[in-house]
């Protein structure tokens, strides 16, 4: 019994429940279209996509195992430890991936609206298994392109028109974080068995880094003047500011430069994002008016 409970955490830790984060970003069309209280399709999407990322999680570790032994953190991983067997992780995963699909299609969804998850999968499984992570520039950008399919996947399932600028604003921002992460594992020492890394320089990954932040700025203040955007969103300028130059502040210390634990582990960085939803909740909401 005792070891059937711990096969099962270890199943749910390779889930990687935590990352669940990043898949909010599937409600976001929603929040903004002004229809946030009555989303079921969204919610269902939100599910979708965190099964569909977390097959994606468990494919990468089946693949990586070996790398991720030789290193001090990455080795206590399900697979890499022995946990799970690699042929349990890959039926989770194919488990997963089919859930991902059904749901929504189950629901009702028009099976054109999938095109995003669809392309997520294809992406992170060339990512994953085909080498492409091993591909300096190519690596960031489909990790970025993870975050931007998030959005519109979101947009097809709730039935609203994301506009250009805030989809510009979500793929800067997820270059800038990407590029982060990159970073600061060159900067970490422990971080040797991953071999894109030795096609980068720290130089390159900063200046980078920091001129998407430059265009996240811009692209967000553009798209909070739009004039199909609510009035005084640009009320929320300075808030997104404070955010990343906080998430900066915290990248530039001893993190990983993760996202999602930049994010959870950071309780300036969380109470500026309820500082932000709070004030952009009522912006839309309390006035009457969707802002994308």
């Amino acid at each position: 019994m005792r070891k059937g409970r711990q096969r099962a955490h270890a199943l749910w830790m390779l889930m990687r429940p935590w990352h669940v984060l990043k898949n909010v970003l599937v409600l976001m069309p929603a929040f903004f279209g002004g229809r946030i209280l009555a989303a079921g399709m969204p919610l269902l999407g939100f599910v979708s996509m965190s099964l569909a990322s977390s097959a994606v999680y468990a494919l990468n570790d089946v693949h990586d195992a070996p790398q991720d032994r030789l290193h001090p953190a990455k080795r206590s991983r399900p697979v890499a430890s022995g946990e799970v067997t690699p042929a349990q992780a890959v039926l989770l995963a194919a488990a997963c991936m089919a859930l991902s699909l059904a749901l929504p299609l189950l629901a009702g969804a028009s099976p054109v609206s999938l095109w995003p998850l669809l392309l997520y999968l294809a992406a992170n499984l060339a990512y994953s298994l085909l080498g492409f992570k091993d591909i300096p520039i190519v690596d960031v950008t489909i990790v970025a392109l993870g975050f931007v399919l998030r959005v519109m996947y979101g947009g097809l399932l709730a039935g609203v028109e994301v506009s250009n600028w805030l989809l510009l604003t979500v793929m800067m921002a997820s270059y800038y974080m990407a590029l982060g992460k990159r970073r600061n594992e060159l900067r970490d020492t422990r971080e040797q068995t991953r071999a894109v890394l030795t096609r980068y320089t720290y130089d390159f990954l900063d200046r980078q880094m920091y001129l998407f932040l430059t265009l996240t700025v811009a692209f967000y203040s553009l798209w909070s003047v739009d004039a199909h955007t609510a009035p005084h969103a640009v009320l929320t300028v300075p808030v997104v500011i404070l955010l990343l130059m906080r998430y900066s502040l915290v990248v530039e210390g001893e993190s990983d430069g993760d996202p999602t634990e930049v994010i959870l582990h950071d309780r300036m960085l969380l109470i500026l994002a309820a500082v932000y939803v709070l004030l952009m909740f009522g912006l839309i909401y309390m006035q009457g008016g969707a802002v994308l």
